[in-house]
């Protein structure tokens, strides 16, 4: 039986003096070896995609970290040098297919950029260089060469009890590799917080009366998917919903 399909949305980004369509090798590693599924990479289009025709052929949405912001004009702020850079072809691929597959219940999972990619597509705002707040930690990952140590698990994160969430991992205190320089600041109508760090920073999001999976984190459980038990955990969870749903799609 073949492996149900997760369509994981592009960057754009520069390399040999020419742009390409790119998805960080490790979000792929945790779909295919921890969640159980086999990944299409979705490009990033200027006049975005057509949402419909992407959700029609696969099971789950992966939308995933990256090095560029939102644009603070889809959230109406002005923008600022310090909160580029932007790639606002793929802003204009993802927030309408997040949208779209929140409405069509297809099991959806954001990390990263991603979890503020879907406060924006709902109606929230971001706050930026959330390390100059008062009483707001340095969430930023440590300056190194080493990779590893850049996403090293460090901070801890504490998961509500009752929320999505939950089921996967417990209640109470994980610890995970959270690093941003943003944050939800607003966060939309239907949306419910799920965890927050020790400073109030919302760190795991779910949609309030979801058809589907619909979740959120701010942390970067693909780093560690493969050794780490919470991160493990999240992307089986992810790999469930998305199998229930091939399954009910199947006898459609």
């Amino acid at each position: 039986m073949s492996k149900p399909i997760v369509a994981v949305p592009a960057d754009i980004r520069a390399f040999d003096g020419t742009d390409w369509h790119s998805v960080q090798v490790q979000y792929v590693r945790a779909a295919v070896k921890v969640a159980d599924v086999m990944t299409f990479i979705i490009p990033a289009l200027e006049q975005g995609n057509d949402s419909d025709a992407i959700l029609d052929r696969v099971d789950g949405v992966m939308i995933t970290g990256s090095a560029t912001n939102v644009h603070p004009s889809l959230y109406g702020r002005e923008a600022r040098p310090e909160d580029g850079p932007f790639d606002p072809a793929r802003d204009a691929t993802t927030l309408p297919l997040i949208r779209r597959a929140i409405e069509r219940g297809i099991p959806l999972l954001c990390i990263c950029r991603g979890i503020q990619e879907l406060n924006v597509a709902l109606g929230g705002t971001l706050a930026s260089e959330i390390q100059e707040q008062p009483g707001i930690w340095d969430h930023r990952k440590p300056v190194s060469p080493d990779r590893d140590v850049m996403y090293s698990i460090r901070q801890p994160v504490y998961v509500k009890e009752g929320s999505c969430i939950a089921r996967a991992l417990g209640t109470g205190e994980i610890q995970v590799n959270s690093l941003h320089r943003q944050a939800i600041s607003d966060i939309a109508p239907r949306l419910q917080v799920e965890a927050t760090a020790e400073d109030g920073t919302i760190e795991a999001v779910s949609v309030i009366d979801a058809r589907g999976y619909a979740v959120g984190v701010q942390w970067h459980p693909e780093y560690w998917a493969e050794t780490d038990t919470p991160s493990r955990r999240l992307f089986e969870d992810f790999g469930k919903a998305v199998r229930a749903y091939a399954a009910t799609r199947a006898k459609a």
